[in-house]
């Protein structure tokens, strides 16, 4: 009878652990999808023309503003 309350014991904790795993797992992925939609950017300022040449600009290879 003592071995059957040990493996119960055991089972429950291997239980425990799974769950928290799978908890942190999809906590973790469903914080990643949050951060990923709310970190949507606006419009920033860029050099609109090619022909502009500034030292420390960039520009956009296809514009969306």
């Amino acid at each position: 009878m003592n071995g059957s309350a040990g493996g119960r014991q055991t089972r429950l904790w291997v239980f425990a652990g799974v769950a928290g795993g799978l908890l942190l797992f999809f906590g973790a992925n469903a914080h990643l999808l949050y951060v990923a939609l709310d970190a949507q950017s606006e419009c920033v300022d860029h050099i609109k023309m090619p022909s502009e040449k500034l030292p420390g600009q960039f520009r956009a290879a296809k514009s969306a503003c």
